[in-house]
């Protein structure tokens, strides 16, 4: 498979059936379209198209300083002979001439093909799938879900082998970019020092999204995406840097950080930043079989208590004050569980729901930065599943690269207490290297959290089949993200069954 883009458009590579077209480019042997196309946020009569003009992409873009027309067309079929909708869209200089173009009129639950055109260059035809109409009935939906893409620490594998499976969506859980500087010790390398600036933090973005795996995921499937903490800085809560850098020095940092994320994600015009903020949770259906709720669980947070880290518990772990989320995106993650219709009701989210404790024995360790660090909001919103019982809860998250599959409990420390929901935690497409098969150490964190159904040290994603009887998990894993022909295997399956809380192997 050839690794260069230029030398795989060149070979005119059908992807899915569908060929990738590139006329003569006005812009002499510079190609604008360098970052691939994506969509996203998929309604049933909308979807986002994105791209981003940048014929030298890792040198600040290349792009004149002024407005250009970007042309963008959406069909039927293929080939575009059958197109819906045309028109044209400015890329603006002040963000980077990228381009969000919000289609409306769409027929719900049908696959689209689209592409741009600027400077007579024509992009990649791609394709997307708008959502089904809210109420309708939906008998088989299937998506992936991934997180943690370290570009330094291996090849993302993980993206070529899920551009051939038969996906409606893919969820990006955040860490889609890492902000530290370069290593010389690694397959990849990155390019710059630790990023700080709006020109750093765009020229990353333009290093991770120029891998030709990694935009053929984008090609084909529409993308719901959230952010952790490595598009800005690591383990940062609010406005509080990891090392407690002065606070208006930070939120200029995390200003740049978040235009930066816009400017390369397919999202509404919405979470347009505003400075240092940009609102990104959101809430998304796909007709009477799924709602999710996609949270943001760094921008809000309170900082992390007991030092950060895996600790022994203290005192300010059990401030109720203390959040992840906020209180108003709290209040609106509850109300909109309360008023779903949908048969499941999928909570995207980033750092692990279910406790665990990681020291065997006596005492107790916790992770402060997941869920485990704010014991108080979290027991919250656990009541509020056992109590409200909202149609088959389910979280999904990322963060950890690992595998895990837990049952979520309204009374973690009883063994008896009623499960409340489930959790289904991806590992990382890239970071943390190649890991290994750890399944046999599974035991000893079942000893302490025997709410712990599943865990794995490997890499790659997880594949969720949805139908109005059953939720199955496919834990798909990667053989070495260190070699680019690596193999994929499925090595655990989880469900879970309408109406009947916990997970069953599968």
């Amino acid at each position: 498979m050839p690794t260069s883009r230029r030398n795989f458009l060149a070979a005119g590579i059908a992807l899915g059936g569908w060929h990738l077209a590139r006329p003569l480019s006005s812009f002499g042997a510079s190609d604008p379209f360098t970052l691939g196309i994506a969509s996203g946020d998929p309604l049933p009569d909308s979807v986002v198209l994105w791209t981003r003009l940048a014929p030298d992409p890792l040198h600040g873009g290349g792009m004149p300083p002024e407005p250009v027309a970007v042309d963008w067309e959406i069909a039927e079929d293929e080939k575009l002979a059958r197109v819906v909708q045309r028109g044209t869209a400015r890329a603006r200089p002040e963000f980077a001439h990228a381009v969000h173009v919000d289609v409306r009129g769409l027929q719900p639950a049908r696959w689209y093909w689209y592409r741009f055109r600027a400077g007579g260059i024509e992009s990649p035809i791609c394709r997307t799938r708008t959502a089904p109409p809210a109420g309708a009935a939906v008998a088989r939906f299937s998506f992936a879900f991934a997180s943690c893409q370290h570009y330094e620490q291996g090849y993302y594998v993980a993206y070529r082998h899920m551009a051939q499976e038969n996906l409606d969506l893919v969820i990006h859980l955040g860490d889609y970019i890492y902000e530290g500087p370069t290593r010389t010790d690694r397959v990849r390398r990155h390019n710059s020092d630790e990023i700080q600036t709006l020109t750093d933090y765009r020229n990353r973005y333009a290093l991770y999204k120029g891998d030709p795996d990694l935009q053929r995921a984008h090609a084909l499937f529409p993308w719901i995406v959230t952010w952790d903490d490595h598009e800005v800085d690591n383990n940062y809560a609010g406005d509080v840097e990891e090392h407690g850098a002065p606070r208006q020095q930070f939120l200029e940092r995390r200003a740049n950080a978040y235009q930066a994320y816009y400017e390369h994600m397919p999202l509404r015009q919405t979470s347009l930043p505003q400075g240092s903020h940009l609102l990104l949770y959101r809430r998304l259906g796909f007709g009477s079989l799924a709602e999710f709720s996609v949270l943001d669980t760094r921008q809000y947070r309170t900082d992390q208590p007991c030092g950060d880290g895996v600790k022994p518990s203290c005192p300010e772990r059990f401030n109720p004050a203390a959040t992840l989320m906020g209180a108003q995106q709290e209040a609106w993650l509850r109300q909109g569980l309360d008023r779903s219709q949908a048969r499941w009701n999928i909570i995207a989210q980033q750092v692990m729901m279910a406790e665990v404790d990681r020291q065997l024995g006596p005492g107790e360790r916790f992770s402060m930065d997941q869920w485990s660090g704010y014991p108080v909001a979290r027991d919250r919103l656990l009541r509020f599943l056992g109590e409200r019982r909202p149609s088959n809860p389910i979280v999904i998250s990322g963060d950890i690269h690992s595998n895990w599959v837990a049952d979520l409990k309204a009374d973690v420390g009883g063994w008896r207490s009623a499960v409340v929901g489930s959790e289904f935690v991806g590992t990382s497409i890239t970071s943390g290297g190649d890991g290994a098969d750890t399944i046999r150490f599974q035991w000893l964190y079942q000893l302490e959290n025997p709410h712990i159904k599943f865990f794995n040290n490997q890499r790659g994603y997880v594949r969720v089949t949805l139908t109005p009887d059953l939720w199955r998990s496919d834990y798909r894993v990667i053989s070495a993200v260190t070699r680019q022909d690596a193999s994929i295997r499925t090595r655990a399956s989880y469900v879970v069954e309408n109406g009947k809380r916990g997970v069953q192997e599968g």
